[in-house]
């Protein structure tokens, strides 16, 4: 079984950044691709916002259009480790954020509803 956990969050003001981290155990060998999705107060599963999805080989598959060049995701493919790194934060980029593991090629790096593994979410708060 596939896990993942994530770490890094926490507050942070506006205008700085923070670097998420997500670490892959078990059967790492069925990911196909890790994306990072983000979740408000109010809002269900299927309405996550897709962050950002890096594939297994190290190739960019997704950023969410409010990314805006902030973020930047990549991979330690030998720590089987996914990183998000966040600068220029905002207010509206609070959220619970989530990384998540595709284990088939049927994935759409922004859909959560196709990724099946999914750690527990970590805080991410953007406040002055």
């Amino acid at each position: 079984q596939l896990q993942l956990v994530e770490s890094g969050g926490g507050l942070v003001q506006p205008g700085g950044s923070l670097k998420l981290s997500c670490v892959a155990s078990g059967f790492t060998e069925e990911l196909h691709a890790i994306g990072w999705f983000r979740q408000v107060p109010g809002k269900e599963h299927e309405e996550r916002e897709g962050v950002a999805c890096i594939d297994k080989n190290g190739e960019i598959a997704f950023y969410g259009d409010y990314v805006e060049g902030r973020f930047t995701i990549s991979r330690d493919g030998a720590q089987n480790t996914v990183y998000l790194q966040m600068n220029s934060l905002k207010p509206e980029d609070t959220a619970i954020y989530y990384c998540a593991a595709a284990l088939t090629e049927w994935y759409v790096g922004g859909n959560p509803t196709t990724f099946q593994a999914w750690g527990q979410g970590i805080q991410v708060t953007v406040s002055s």
